[in-house]
């Protein structure tokens, strides 16, 4: 039972990161229906960032300082990419996710060229505690973590709900056509939705990092975790996206103590599956319409 309680928080802990990235994925696919398959290796190429402001490839920067630049130039990469394929996006949907991958491409390419393809370490600034309550073992870690996804869920239900972009975001999400018609500008809601999402691959690949190791590759392959939180939660809510994490979280790891770690991919492909067959627009796929 001990190891079933231990499992299951650090599953919850991990979810929380696969949610902060599906998030951001749904976000995107919401208001231009658009599946941005770039989101992990951009997300990997803002941990390198705060890695090259900090440890002295760039500057040495404090770590709060680094990330603040770090986020500037990361809402001036996600313009600029929403940019590059905005004049697919009304033409074709399909067209317009396939020139995703080049960017995340193009992405992952960056990171090589200005970093190599070395294998860095990076940590959280923040107090290394460790606390036992009853068969929980806590972190300072495991507490941020799950700090920070509140506190994020809670600012974007506030910005979506009570803001004026949010409301047009809602109103493109309902009806891109009727948005139009009504004098609301797509393209300003399109680009929102991209600058939110690349913020939340910030968030997640910062909290992601000190889990493992940084490369090229390592916090892609994290979101492919987050891509298919999304697929299971359906790609139009992100309530769901956020269940969707957490089950992925909690149920990769009872599959790799109870059965192997080494076919987590398997599990994954198959849950995919399993999920798609019995609901196939998600678990918490948004159905009617609504008023905003």
């Amino acid at each position: 039972m001990s190891d079933f309680i231990g499992l299951f928080w650090s599953g919850m802990v991990s979810g929380c990161l696969y949610a902060i990235g599906a998030i951001g994925i749904v976000l995107i696919y919401k208001s231009s229906k658009v599946v941005n398959f770039a989101h992990g290796n951009l997300a990997g190429l803002a941990a390198f960032l705060v890695f090259g402001f900090t440890a002295g490839e760039f500057a040495n920067m404090t770590w709060g300082a680094a990330v603040l630049l770090t986020t500037v130039i990361m809402v001036t990469i996600m313009a600029v990419c929403y940019f590059l394929i905005a004049p697919l996006v009304f033409k074709s949907d399909l067209t317009s996710t396939i020139a995703t991958l080049g960017i995340g491409l193009i992405a992952q390419g960056a990171t090589q060229m200005l970093f190599g393809s070395n294998v860095v370490s990076m940590d959280l600034p923040m107090p290394d505690w460790r606390g036992q309550l009853g068969p929980l073992r806590i972190s300072t870690y495991d507490l941020t973590v799950l700090g920070v996804t509140g506190l994020v869920i809670g600012l974007l239900y506030l910005l979506i709900e009570w803001t004026r972009i949010g409301i047009a975001f809602r109103a493109v999400s309902e009806n891109p056509f009727a948005s139009r018609v009504c004098g609301l500008n797509l393209r300003h809601v399109h680009l929102f939705s991209w600058v939110v999402a690349g913020l939340l691959g910030l968030i997640a690949s910062l909290l992601i990092v000190p889990t493992t190791f940084l490369s090229s590759t390592t916090v892609s392959s994290f979101m492919l975790q987050a891509f298919a939180a999304a697929v299971v939660g359906g790609f139009r809510s992100i309530p769901g996206a956020v269940l969707g994490g957490i089950f992925f979280g909690v149920l990769m790891n009872f599959l790799s103590f109870y059965i192997a770690a080494e076919f987590n991919n398997s599990y994954l492909l198959l849950t995919i599956l399993l999920v798609l067959n019995l609901f196939p627009m998600g678990i918490l796929s948004v159905r009617g319409g609504s008023r905003v």
